[in-house]
């Protein structure tokens, strides 16, 4: 049995560095994909996703977009959620000004 109060850590580490990953397109991939679906994430999911982060955000981010082949321990189910994009949320205009 895992204890509740150690899993909320972990995600809130993980998403932490998902969000703060050092541009701002990184922050809207990664952080984004972290925010929409790291709640559901089982412990296989949660391991990959440790694996990504601590990948370089160039090459996560051209997995991504597809315009990197990922290498064969990332690729699966994950992978294809990630490169679905649909839960990037960026500001509006109205909010920078």
């Amino acid at each position: 049995m895992t204890d509740p109060t150690h899993e909320q850590h972990r995600l809130r580490k993980l998403r932490f560095r998902a969000d703060h990953r050092g541009t701002r397109e990184a922050d809207y991939i990664i952080g984004g994909f972290a925010r929409k679906y790291a709640d559901g994430w089982n412990e296989d999911e949660l391991q990959w996703f440790e694996a990504v982060l601590d990948e370089q955000d160039v090459d996560v981010m051209g997995w991504a977009l597809g315009t990197i082949q990922a290498p064969e321990r990332f690729r699966g189910p994950m992978l294809d959620a990630l490169q679905k994009l649909d839960f990037i949320e960026t500001p509006s205009t109205e909010e920078k000004l």
